[in-house]
């Protein structure tokens, strides 16, 4: 396995990532432990979730995947070998039964909370924001959402000073974005420069052989 850093960090992960989100819905929690210990034994040390997950997100489902990793984490005790990443979920109407309103405060840490105790872990090595609240490109689709992409955009300095103070009591090792625009990521960049707050490292955006829009690499 080849492994590398997330930018600006001294965090080494695997070139392999895990991705989870169907565990709970198209495999169950022995599939999702088969896959975990498979992996990890072929060196792939870097596994991605979300609060959202498993897909389609549904309000029975909801949080399920998370829930499988933490009983994985307390089944074996590898919490240590792995870097573990899971996410916020946006806003947007397959969002609404997880919580009203936009990130914020109050909103963040009700969500890192959840997930830490899900996860049964007491930190998080990469905390990423899974969709924007506004109306950005979907899956697939090339067209842009101005109606929706019209409302207020994200408070920027309040999700950054809320994400800040994990990350300076070990929370959180590091931040990033997903399902991100090239404008959103560089409005993240600009506050966290003017305020001398954490800066987001990664951004996880679609890409497949059905759609190949990316342009953001890494920042």
């Amino acid at each position: 396995m080849r492994y590398t850093k997330l930018p600006n960090t001294a965090i080494e992960v695997s070139k392999i990532c895990l991705g989870t989100m169907t565990w709970g819905n198209q495999n169950t929690q022995e599939d999702a432990f088969e896959q975990m210990d498979y992996a990890l034994e072929q060196g792939v040390n870097f596994f991605d979730t979300a609060e959202l997950y498993p897909v389609p997100a549904t309000p029975e489902t909801y949080a399920d995947t998370e829930i499988i990793i933490g009983n994985w984490f307390k089944k074996t005790g590898n919490r240590e070998k792995v870097v573990l990443a899971s996410k916020i979920a946006g806003g947007g109407d397959y969002t609404k039964h997880i919580r009203k309103g936009k990130f914020g405060k109050v909103n963040i840490i009700e969500a890192v909370e959840g997930s830490l105790k899900r996860l049964q872990t007491d930190y998080l090595d990469l905390y990423q924001l899974h969709w924007p609240d506004r109306g950005v490109n979907a899956f697939g689709v090339r067209d842009y959402p101005f109606k929706t992409a019209a409302k207020e955009a994200e408070n920027h300095l309040e999700i950054l000073e809320t994400l800040n103070a994990f990350v300076k009591d070990g929370t959180i090792k590091a931040i990033g974005l997903s399902n991100e625009t090239p404008w959103g990521t560089m409005k993240y960049l600009e506050a966290a420069k003017a305020h001398n707050l954490v800066r987001p490292v990664t951004i996880q955006n679609s890409y497949s052989m059905i759609h190949r829009g990316v342009r953001i690499r890494h920042v």
